[in-house]
């Protein structure tokens, strides 16, 4: 069972188009053409498809990609935690390596890391010699890795060091599909739900799967109120019921009955239909454009030469419709500075208004952390502040990343509206520049606080605060006869002794509240450290890509303008031996650029649907 995901034969037609394009491109010598085309082509020959695997903790991630790659690659264990993220490809030898972050900001480097002890790695190992562990890659021979699949199995979502939602959301945008598992013991969770509402909007392919349903067998019900939670939120995504157990078994037996129980086979069929399918429409859509681009640079030059060939009069209107059309381009090129002065501000607005937005939801919550700490014994319930505090600061970092997608796209629209005078403008796709494999704000941690003193110290403290009580009252009592020792002096030692616990306990717990409420301001203030310079980095890295992607426009007008002109110019000059000549030559070129644009018109068209068995047109 597979998802037959390489899309060659898909791809061979579209690399041919390209291929036809890019020779015309090169003959005209057009190279910033070739170049953006030869970039497509290349996308197009490794057709990589990015599954990324996510879930709260112990809910079988790691086992459900042992089943799907047929591998015991992944730790499994009750006692197991994934701490690190791992991304498994295709290899012709198993290796495993570790991506550390570099100092201060530079390079990252890598770290071998036997295949046999990848089990045991976590965000402290040895290899990293004291550096941020960003991710762990491990390549491998596998048939449906070879096919172009790339698995990244996540650490928990909540987890101790696992990295929190900000981790996987940050990988969404540049995933082709993620998978989201819960088991079949309890309904779908309010951090579950909320993760699953960011996740859905930056990623279009997303799933549930219920897994372990061969352990729990009321997981029907579950799965029904589980459907009910998705419509009531209105997040509209598949949920598919699956065993790990069940898919292991069935492939070491070659039981088919048992592998359709395991529910796998609805998992490949929603890879194939709603991966694979879209991808494949989204690149030949992306080619179509491209080309069709291409087709109109390289007519611009061609055809105005071909009017001034074939008529003079003509081609002096054409030539002054060119003069007309470079001087604007131009003035567009010289007002350069006017959209990047744009960008530039854009980009520093968004800077600081992100910023505030999570400083003002990480305040949110210490607000509310601490008026629950004034409420609670934090040491006897920290281990539960320890899990809310994780899974809200990862949801406040998910919607605030939400809403980072959100501002750059107005951005770069605000951006284009410079443009207006090219005509249509496509803009490029920044939302795959948030991805982000490097996140430190995930492995943030809660301090733990004080232990309570045991039994025997708090004995100890009473009795200290009741020896004052006894001999004060019992040495009173020796002036009128009575023992040092007697009821009077006893109770009064027993009143300051409960007194002295009293008063001990109180400081001890105020100790804690203070402690607590000091660790949950320095996780805050980590994580908003953290995740300040990761959104820095992120917005340079898209300030970069807005600037050369409309830079890159503002070029090729210009150049396909200023050749247009000057072979219209030329045209005049041309000798008329080498005028039929010529004009044969353009006339032949300007055939195979109508048959580009032929080609890009038939690729944009949706096919019709298919007509049920037995139906004729």
């Amino acid at each position: 069972m597979g998802i037959a995901v390489s899309g060659t034969v898909a791809a061979h037609p579209l690399l041919a188009v390209l291929s036809e394009t890019i020779a015309v491109a090169r003959d005209a010598r057009r190279g910033d053409l070739v170049g953006r085309l030869e970039t497509l082509a290349g996308r197009i020959r490794d057709p990589r498809r990015r599954i990324v695997v996510a879930g709260l903790g112990n809910q079988g991630r790691s086992q459900f990609v042992n089943a799907l790659l047929n591998l015991e690659i992944c730790p499994v264990g009750d006692d197991t935690v994934t701490t690190v993220t791992a991304v498994l490809s295709h290899g012709r030898q198993a290796r495993a390596e570790l991506v550390l972050a570099g100092n201060e900001g530079g390079e990252t480097t890598r770290a071998a890391v036997p295949i046999e002890q990848i089990g045991a790695v976590t965000a402290r190992a040895p290899q990293a010699q004291g550096r941020p562990v960003l991710r762990l890659e491990i390549e491998t021979p596998n048939r449906l890795l070879a096919d172009g699949i790339v698995v990244v199995d996540t650490p928990g979502l909540g987890t101790h060091g696992g990295g929190g939602a900000g981790t996987v959301l940050g990988q969404a945008p540049a995933a082709d599909a993620v998978l989201v598992l819960t088991d079949a013991s309890t309904e779908l969770t309010d951090p579950e739900m909320d993760f699953l509402r960011q996740v859905r909007e930056l990623c279009p392919a997303v799933a549930v799967l219920l897994t372990k349903i061969d352990l729990y067998p009321h997981w029907r019900q579950v799965f029904e109120a589980n459907e009910k939670h998705l419509r009531t939120a209105g997040i509209e995504v598949p949920m598919l019921p699956v065993s790990a157990v069940l898919r292991t078994h069935a492939l070491r037996l070659q039981d088919e009955q048992l592998g359709r129980e395991s529910g796998f086979g609805p998992v490949f069929q929603f890879l194939r239909d709603q991966v694979v399918a879209r991808d494949q429409a989204a690149v030949q859509r992306t080619v179509a454009l491209d080309i069709g681009s291409a087709a109109e640079h390289l007519a611009l030059a061609l055809g105005s030469e071909l009017v001034a060939l074939r008529d003079p009069e003509r081609g002096a209107a054409a030539v002054r419709e060119l003069q007309s059309a470079k001087s604007t381009a131009e003035q567009l090129h010289r007002r350069t500075a006017a959209w990047q002065q744009t960008l530039a501000d854009g980009i520093t607005d968004l800077a600081g208004d992100i910023d505030h937005d999570l400083r003002n939801r990480l305040r949110n919550i210490a607000r509310a952390a601490e008026d629950w700490i004034d409420d609670h014994d934090p040491g006897r319930h920290w281990d539960s502040m320890d899990d809310w505090l994780t899974t809200t600061v990862g949801t406040a970092v998910g919607d605030n990343l939400l809403w980072t997608g959100t501002r750059t796209v107005r951005l770069a629209e605000q951006v284009a509206t410079h443009f207006t005078e090219l005509g249509a403008v496509d803009l490029p796709d920044v939302r795959e520049k948030l991805e982000d494999n490097a996140s430190r704000a995930g492995s943030c941690t809660l301090a733990d606080l004080e232990p309570d003193l045991g039994f025997t110290h708090k004995v100890l403290v009473g009795v200290k605060g009741s020896y004052g009580g006894v001999v004060m009252v019992g040495l009173v009592g020796t002036l009128a006869g009575m023992a040092l020792i007697n009821p009077l002096s006893l109770g009064a030692g027993a009143i300051l002794g409960g007194k002295a616990f009293r008063d001990d306990k109180q400081a001890r717990l105020a100790k804690r509240r203070n402690d607590a409420k000091i660790a949950v301001r320095r996780y805050l203030d980590d994580v908003a450290f953290h995740t300040a310079k990761e959104t820095k980095d992120r917005l340079h890295r898209i300030h970069r890509l807005l600037r050369d992607h409309f830079t890159a426009i503002a070029d090729r007008t210009l150049r396909s303008l200023d050749e247009s002109l000057r072979a219209a110019q030329q045209a005049a000059s041309v000798e008329s031996t080498r005028r039929t000549e010529r004009i044969t030559d353009l006339e032949r070129r300007l055939h195979m650029v109508a048959e580009l644009r032929r080609h890009s018109t038939a690729l944009l068209t949706p096919a019709p649907p298919a007509l049920p068995e037995g139906r004729t047109v």
